[in-house]
């Protein structure tokens, strides 16, 4: 809900490409900066404790940004409002993403060489909630307004908080652990599977980050559809990465995990290249739900491998910083749609979608002739 939700309060309140674009940067960027800090508080200080500090944190955030959008007689313009609450809530999302992560590779290592099963099953869970929140999101803003939308995520947050056991069955961490973004670059020098495939899945979220940019300016001001339309977008292409990571998990069972990733990838990056061309509501729909089955299956290969190769002690600073390289492009995708006219934005599109077939092709060719199961 926050990742689509904000973007579409903006262009909802503005009716403006370039704050689009400005509100998707802004709320990227800080993220990046918590995948520098996340992985080392959860190392040294636990699972429990940052996961359910941010969630609060987060719940006061939107709480406030609430009040402030019902209440206009403080005098804090709508705008001004939401594109402070990127930021903020961008940061504090990440940190509790990085906990919860950092929780499931725990369980992964319980199970060896059935990691896959565990990271299909969060994975699913997670596909589940995004599949929901999209359409959520459009729904609330649409019919209740943004203080409507920011309340229930609120809610959202705070029952996030309350749900988590006192004591986590997790580690707490390691407080004299060597961590941070330093041993995060050791760590994915000294594994190279693991390192061609985030530079693979890199140059593939830059033609997603710009697709997931683009789609409120293209839904809503090229086509005159709905927010809710725009969000149902997305919740179609959760369900379709849905079927693909149930799918994923009994192919790995049964060929393992670079003929699965392989196909993913061609399927992601054929997608791509179609949804350049598309010009209807009914193309996007479908030719973005085909490109996120493909990401699904990419995204199971990558959680098993970092669950299978990543040493536990640094596993937080390791994994915070896999995810900052592969979110770098979300950013820098809001800033290239601010800056483009909307007519060129398919040029674009077209441009990244052949990147991202070049930069899988080749990460798969070499993922094949490295080691990708646990020493």
């Amino acid at each position: 809900m926050t990742t689509y939700g904000i973007p579409l309060i903006v262009v909802a309140t503005t009716r403006s490409t370039t704050l689009t674009g400005v509100a998707f940067a802004l709320e990227w960027l800080p993220r990046l900066v918590a995948f520098t800090v996340a992985g080392s508080l959860v190392d040294r200080h636990g699972i429990a404790r940052i996961f359910r500090t941010a969630c609060v944190g987060r719940a006061l955030a939107v709480l406030l940004a609430a009040l402030l959008l019902a209440a206009p007689d403080f005098g804090v313009p709508a705008a001004v409002t939401v594109m402070a609450l990127a930021p903020v809530s961008g940061f504090l999302t990440e940190c509790s993403y990085i906990a919860a992560e950092t929780a499931g590779g725990d369980a992964s290592r319980t199970v060896g060489v059935r990691a896959h099963r565990v990271q299909s099953a969060l994975l699913a869970i997670d596909q589940t909630t995004t599949l929901a929140g999209p359409l959520a999101s459009g729904l609330l803003l649409q019919y209740g307004g943004p203080a409507l939308m920011l309340s229930t995520l609120a809610a959202l947050s705070l029952l996030a908080a309350t749900l988590l056991p006192r004591q986590s069955a997790m580690p707490s961490g390691d407080t004299q652990a060597k961590n941070g973004v330093r041993a995060g670059w050791g760590t994915l020098r000294a594994l190279p599977a693991l390192a061609w495939l985030v530079g693979g899945l890199l140059v593939s979220n830059t033609a997603i980050a710009l697709l997931q940019a683009a789609m409120p300016v293209i839904v809503v001001t090229e086509l005159g559809r709905s927010s809710a339309d725009a969000g149902l977008i997305w919740s179609a292409a959760a369900l379709a990465s849905l079927l693909a990571i149930t799918c994923a998990r009994r192919a790995i069972d049964r060929w393992g995990l670079w003929p699965v990733g392989a196909t993913s990838a061609a399927v992601a990056a054929g997608a791509t290249l179609a949804v350049a061309q598309a010009d209807t509501y009914r193309g996007y729909v479908l030719l973005i739900a085909v490109l996120m089955a493909g990401e699904g299956g990419l995204t199971v290969v990558l959680r098993t491998l970092r669950s299978h190769l990543i040493p536990p002690e640094v596993f937080g600073s390791t994994l915070s910083l896999t995810i900052l390289l592969l979110l770098v492009p979300f950013p820098l995708a809001g800033l290239l749609v601010a800056a483009i006219p909307p007519g060129q934005i398919g040029h674009a599109v077209t441009v990244t979608s052949l990147l991202q077939a070049l930069g899988l092709f080749t990460a798969f060719a070499r993922l094949r002739t490295l080691r990708t199961t646990p020493a």
